[in-house]
C-alpha cells in the first residue's frame, strides 16, 4: 500500500503545483502548499487512491490550508498593528518588559485551562475549522463550538486588564 501512496503522491504533485498557481506565485510557497496538502491528506489518502475525484479533494484541502494561513497572517498583522498603536500612543520607546508581561499573562491564562480545552483553543487559534477540531478530538462539532465560546469568555475575563 505504501508504494501505491507514493505513486499517487508523485503522480499528482505536478497537478497540485499547477493548481497552487491559483494561490501564490512564490515557488517555495507553492512547494510548501503541495507538501502540506499531502501531509494533511495522508490520513485518508488511501481511501481516494484511484478515485476519480482525488484531485478535487486534494484541491479543497490545499485551498483550506491557504485560506487558514492567510487568516492567521491577517490576525497577526492586525494584532501587530494594535500592539504598535498601543505602544506608540503610550510612549515612543518600545517597552520589552511590558510586552513580556503581556505574553506571560496570556500564557498563564492559557495554562489554567484543562489540557483538553488548551488543545481545542490552540487548534482554533492555529486556524483549524470546527469540524477538524471535532474530528481530531473525537468530540461533536456543536460541543467544540460551545467549548471555544466558553474558553474565549474565560480568557477574556482573565485578561480583562488588557481590555481597551
Amino acid at each position: 500500500m505504501k508504494t501505491t501512496l507514493n505513486s499517487t503522491i508523485s503522480e499528482n504533485s505536478p497537478i497540485l503545483k499547477r493548481l497552487a498557481n491559483n494561490f501564490t506565485n512564490d515557488p517555495f510557497e507553492k512547494e510548501d502548499l503541495v507538501q502540506e496538502t499531502f501531509i494533511r491528506s495522508l490520513k485518508s489518502l488511501e481511501k481516494f487512491v484511484n478515485h476519480p475525484k482525488l484531485v478535487s479533494w486534494l484541491y479543497v484541502i490545499m485551498k483550506n490550508i491557504y485560506l487558514n494561513k492567510y487568516r492567521r497572517e491577517a490576525i497577526h498583522r492586525i494584532a501587530e498593528k494594535e500592539i504598535t498603536y498601543t505602544q506608540s500612543s503610550n510612549s515612543k520607546i518600545k517597552n520589552k518588559a511590558e510586552s513580556d508581561f503581556v505574553v506571560k499573562d496570556v500564557q498563564d491564562a492559557l495554562h489554567t485551562l484543562s489540557e483538553e480545552n488548551y488543545k481545542i483553543i490552540s487548534m482554533y487559534l492555529e486556524g483549524f475549522k470546527y469540524y477538524e477540531i471535532a474530528e481530531h478530538m473525537n468530540i461533536k462539532e456543536g460541543t467544540i463550538k460551545t467549548r471555544i465560546h466558553t474558553i474565549r469568555k474565560i480568557l477574556k475575563k482573565k485578561l480583562r486588564v488588557y481590555a481597551v
